[in-house]
Formats: C-alpha cells, structure tokens, sequence
C-alpha cells in the first residue's frame, strides 16, 4: 500500500470519526437495539446448535448445500465446558435433566430427587443361604462298612486287672481306652459302686456313665457271632455280657471286651478283667488279650440273652446304624428277640437258658403273663444259684400278674445269697408289699435299695409315690 493512499485512508477515517460524533442519539439508541437483538439470535444459535458453524451448517442443511464452508468471520473460539455448564445453569428451568449421566449427590447437601435419572445396575441376585444338614443320619447302604475279615485283632487298648466286684468298670475302662479315654476303673468304679459289696452293676449303669462321657452308648441283646465279627471288622469292640463258672456249680455274671477273632482257629480275641488263662502273648504284664474258643464263649452269652454294649464315638453313629440295619430299632431288635428264643426254645426244649431269655424278651414287649410260664419253665429245668443277682425278669413279670407274694420270697431268698447286696430285688420286693398293703414295709425295702445306690431312679420315684 503507498503512502498517498494511507494519507487519503486517513482523511476518511477522520472524516468518519467526525460524522460518528455527530450521529443524533436517537440513532445511538436505535444500533444499541440492533445490537442487543444480534446478541440474543448468537446466543440462541450456540444453544441449540453448538456454535457458529454448526448454525451455519445446520442452516446449509436445510438449504441442502454441503459443499462450502462456513465464512471465516463466524469462526468464533468454542466455549470450554465451564462455559456451557453456566449458561445450562442459567436455563435451568427449561433445560431438560440430561438422561444419559447419573447424578451423584454430595453428601453434604440435601438430597435432590432428579427425574429420569438412570440409576445404577442391580447388584447380582445374593446366593441363597446354605440349608445346614438335618440332625437325622442319612441312611446308609449296606456297603458302607467293611464285611467281615477271615480274621483281625484291635489294638490301642488299655487293660486293667479287676478289684473286687468291679468287672463292669474296669472292662469299660477298656473300651474307652480304645477311643483315647485316659479314666480307669477307679474313675468309674467310684461312681456306679456306691455300696462295697455292690454284686451288681447292670448294663444301664455302664451305658448311662458312658454317655455322661459324651459317647453314643446302647445296650442290645440278640446279638451274634457274625455281628460281632461285623462290628470288629469296623473297628467297633464290644461288651458281651456273659456267664463265669471256674468251678461246677459256681457261676457268677461278668463282663468281656470282644477285641479280635480269627475264624481259621475259631476263636476270639478278649481282654478280661478277671482271667489270665490263655494268655495271647502269655506275658500277663504286657497284656494283649486272651483266646477264647467260639463254641465256649457262645455258652457264655446265651445266659444273658446275647446282651452286648456298644460304645463309639457320635461321628460313628452312621456306621453302627448301617451294620445293626433293622436291629438299629430296639422295638424291631426286641421283636426280633422273641421270635429268635422261640425258635431256640422250639429247637432245644429242655434248655432252661432259652425259656429265661423267652421270658426276658417277653417282658420287655409287655406279654407278662407269657414271660411269666417261660420262667416258670426255666426255673423248673434249673437255673444257676446267682441267675437273680443279674438279671430281674421274673420279679418284674411276676408284680405285673398278681404273684406278690412269690416275688418277696422270691427275692428274700436271693437277697440272703448276696448279703443284701442288689438294689433291684429290694425294689421289686418293695413293689410287692405295696400291691398287698404293706406301705412301711415298701417304704423300707425302697430306701434300702437307696442305701445301696442313691442314684437308683426306679426307687426314688416309688418312694415319691410315682407309679410305675
């Protein structure tokens, strides 16, 4: 550009400012309108179109011309987002809440419900709570114990050579050894013999300290030489109760530990409380048991009807169920009872033993009068002089059909063998005089048998006056 034409631009300019300076201000006011009505259109097109270009655009759009570009002067900066939150801030009440963005609301504030508001995904459905397992035992099938081996022997155990009368604590003392119990028969002896000369401490006496030790115990009877085999197989030993007669005509009751067998010899392995003849190892101080042949030792059981105790750990439970089977049941194992002394009876008519556990089992179901001619019967084959020390059925079935005064001689004759020494015979006896009248003489013999065992529950509720 010359310098002539820049002093011409000049004069213009100045001549402009001139005639700008004499503009009437009604003029003034009427670009001031102009001006503000442009501003107002600029505004709105960056609302709703995001600027300059896109109205421009948009405005092409509707023309349908997408060939040129907008002109350079309507190219303005965009506004930063703080400048498009203001002016949304300042629409506020016509803008609409955006339906894309989750709105947090500061803690701090109040909360403000916003419509249309997406909130966030549902958390994962919570898995349902676990059902804890029922307290009954499954029921197991029959392989879930071993069968029985050709022959096995426990080990682990503890033995204890007898005190006096103390057979039944000191062969418990044994089993629970097998389970880590570090008790001896003292332990044991000094809660179930209250009374020294105690001739008898019965299988409920030994089940009931065992389950106060927090095993699972039970008293069965009709047990067999194959169950047995069965139980040892699985590691479970067992009380057997049984007959000892060292000499003719001597027996007394007593208790052996089933620990071990071997069919090849046909014996059984057994640790004894009382006896050293037939020592396995023959070290009676490095003790391991006796042998004892199986035809002897089935002689020996029958006298008590095959009554044997189980004691086991409770995480056992589900395997003696599986063994016992039906027998787990006592009402089916009594059934089962009867029916198998019926056929020994039927089988051996002139065994005394079998008409007594006839008897027993008819008791226990409740056929008093049938029990009642089975002992008549044993006692009329003959019976061993102790029999009455132990075992207590035919002074039960007798009270049950009237024979009262029968069971008080009955049981003074028992009593003058055992020098008074059993409390059940003094509590049947007191059964008898109650039935006939004779309250104090009851109330004697009851607190006799307290004497002997306070803890004896059958005479502590005749003397409350339960009935029984």
């Amino acid at each position: 550009m010359s310098r002539n034409h820049r002093r011409r631009r000049g004069v213009l300019v100045d001549m402009q400012r001139s005639r700008s300076s004499q503009i009437n201000p009604v003029l003034w006011a009427l670009l001031l309108v102009a001006a503000a009505l442009i501003t107002i259109v600029l505004i709105d097109a960056i609302r709703q179109f995001g600027g300059f270009a896109a109205a421009y655009a948009h405005a092409n759009d509707a023309q349908g011309d997408h060939s040129a570009p907008p002109p350079i002067g309507t190219r303005v900066p965009q506004m930063d987002p703080l400048g498009i939150l203001a002016v949304a801030q300042a629409q506020a009440t016509s803008l609409p809440v955006p339906t894309s963005i989750i709105v947090h609301t500061p803690t701090s504030r109040p909360t403000v419900q916003l419509p249309a508001v997406i909130e966030p995904a549902a958390s994962p459905t919570p898995l349902p709570t676990p059902i804890p397992p029922t307290a009954t035992p499954l029921s197991l099938p029959d392989t879930a114990y071993q069968p029985p081996q050709q022959s096995i022997k426990l080990s682990g155990l503890t033995h204890f050579w007898q005190t006096w009368n103390n057979c039944g604590p000191a062969t418990l003392a044994t089993n629970l050894s097998y389970y880590g119990s570090t008790l001896n028969q003292a332990d044991i002896g000094n809660v179930l013999r209250h009374y020294a000369d105690d001739k008898n401490v019965s299988p409920d006496e030994l089940v009931g300290f065992a389950q106060g030790q927090s095993y699972m115990a039970q008293v069965r009877v009709n047990g067999n030489a194959q169950l047995a085999r069965t139980l040892i197989s699985n590691g479970i030993p067992l009380i057997i109760e049984t007959w000892l007669e060292e000499e003719p005509n001597n027996g007394m009751g007593h208790y052996r530990l089933l620990t071990g067998y071997d069919d090849t010899a046909q014996r059984w392995t057994i640790y004894d409380s009382y006896i050293s003849t037939g020592l396995v190892n023959g070290d009676p101080n490095n003790y391991q048991g006796i042998y004892a042949a199986y035809e002897q030792t089935e002689a020996w059981w029958k006298v008590f009807n095959h009554t044997y105790i189980l004691v086991y750990p409770p995480e056992r439970d589900a395997l003696v169920r599986s063994i016992l089977g039906e027998d787990y049941d006592s009402t089916t194992m009594w059934q089962n009872a009867v029916a198998s002394a019926q056929a020994t009876v039927a089988a051996s008519p002139t065994d005394a033993f079998a008409y007594f556990n006839l008897g027993s089992s008819l008791t226990h179901e409740g056929d008093y009068q049938g029990a009642a001619n089975a002992f008549d019967q044993a006692r009329t084959l003959g019976l061993p002089w102790r029999m009455l020390w132990y075992q207590f059925g035919p002074f039960e079935a007798y009270t049950q059909v009237g024979r009262y005064q029968e069971v008080i001689q009955l049981g003074q004759k028992t009593l003058a063998s055992a020098d008074d020494g059993i409390e059940e015979i003094h509590y049947w006896s007191g059964r008898a005089m109650a039935a006939l009248g004779d309250s104090p003489g009851a109330q004697a013999e009851w607190n006799h048998a307290l004497m002997l065992n306070p803890d004896y529950l059958p005479a502590q509720q005749a003397l409350a006056g339960v009935a029984n």
